[in-house]
């Protein structure tokens, strides 16, 4: 899992990120809003902890354009007030949870699990090298794939197509990021490899199936749940 904390007091961003490390989670820390959009374009965050009032902004905006990178990143709101109309702000922000100061550590982290888990991101927590992504499941070291329970087999380009999705459900990737963390290549003219290995997948995975794999247009792709009938 991969967390950006947002807090203005360093101290407590410290405090913050060594208790979501001690979990096992890839942790990066932004001081303002500014850094804040900086390192989650760097880093894709699963989740975000951000704190409200920012020394150049403050988090509803910090949110907003969070979204507008990562539309289906988590985001937990820390904040110092705890009146019931701030917490309605943040959730019609588009905030997923809210914590106020002072909280506990063990809430902070109790209340992401939670987050991640409901948005079909809890991956390598209890299964080891498995990630599952609504009925697909994928066991990383036997290299098996399986939808419903069915086995799906794949290329060795195709595996690791799958994985990079997989290890960012409902997070749009681009064709540049793709190329890179599948190829490794420097994006330029070669889109086509991306959109062939999308459709291998698609005959593959949803076949038959309520579809997973999305194309975003003009942004990516993305991996997320089917749809329940």
């Amino acid at each position: 899992m991969r967390v950006l904390v947002v807090d203005d007091d360093p101290d407590l961003a410290e405090v913050l990120s060594g208790a979501l490390r001690y979990e096992g989670w890839e942790v990066r820390t932004a001081c303002d809003g500014a850094s804040a959009a900086a390192a989650a374009r760097e880093l894709l965050p699963d989740a975000v902890v951000l704190d409200v009032m920012l020394p150049d902004t403050d988090g509803f905006a910090v949110l907003r354009d969070l979204h507008s990178v990562l539309p289906g990143v988590c985001v937990l709101f820390l904040t110092a007030r705890d009146a019931v109309e701030d917490r309605i702000a943040g959730i019609t922000a588009g905030g997923d949870d809210y914590v106020t100061k002072p909280f506990s550590l063990e809430e902070v982290v109790a209340r992401l699990r939670g987050l991640l888990r409901r948005a079909g991101m809890a991956r390598r927590v209890d299964e080891g090298p498995r990630l599952v992504v609504g009925d697909l499941s994928m066991d990383e070291e036997a290299r098996e794939v399986t939808r419903g329970g069915d086995l799906i087999e794949l290329s060795p380009t195709e595996f690791e197509l799958l994985r990079f999705l997989m290890r960012n459900p409902r997070r749009v990737l681009s064709k540049a990021q793709i190329l890179d963390r599948v190829w490794s290549y420097d994006f330029g003219g070669q889109a086509h490899v991306v959109e062939l290995y999308i459709s291998y997948l698609r005959k593959k995975v949803d076949a038959g199936r309520e579809p997973m794999i999305h194309t975003v247009r003009g942004a990516g792709y993305v991996i997320k749940p089917a749809a329940a009938r």
